[in-house]
């Protein structure tokens, strides 16, 4: 049940541990591109910008969503855009289990924010794999993957 005592915590999770999820799985995406020689564009949050670090973009609303672009791939192959739409999947899953690895020995605590950011990461991961189109058109990383097989068309961005 949720109670006034929990408010805190639901601050916690949509304003730092949702925006830090998204900043790994985005991250993913880069590193990936990056791996392939691409040039990268990639932003945290939605609205006016605030920010900006490199090829990181923060909006005003630092907590909603995140995209990554990248373009000029010196290995443009289709199994290089499919990996590279993975990769912040796969960047989310590697940081849980190390992070339970962590936890099991004792060098991190058990602690509800560590229980909060795997929750968050793994739905993160199912949507993400999950192939649909938003409202604007933009393709989850699913349905990008989906296309890149099928199609053999990289679309930008992704998220």
């Amino acid at each position: 049940m949720f109670t006034l005592s929990d408010i805190p915590m639901f601050f916690v999770n949509f304003f730092i541990i949702l925006p830090i999820v998204t900043l790994l799985h985005e991250a993913g995406h880069v590193l990936m591109a990056r791996l392939f020689g691409g040039r990268i564009k990639f932003c945290i949050g939605t609205g006016k910008t605030l920010l900006h670090i490199g090829p990181l973009e923060i909006k005003k609303k630092y907590f909603m969503e995140g995209w990554c672009q990248y373009e000029d791939l010196t290995y443009n192959k289709t199994w290089a855009h499919v990996a590279i739409y993975a990769a912040g999947s796969l960047f989310n899953i590697i940081v849980v289990f190390t992070l339970n690895a962590l936890i099991y020995a004792k060098v991190l605590p058990v602690d509800l924010f560590f229980y909060q950011f795997t929750y968050f990461s793994i739905y993160f991961i199912f949507f993400s794999l999950m192939p649909y189109r938003n409202d604007g058109g933009k393709p989850s990383d699913g349905m990008a993957i989906y296309e890149v097989i099928r199609y053999g068309k990289a679309e930008d961005p992704i998220d």
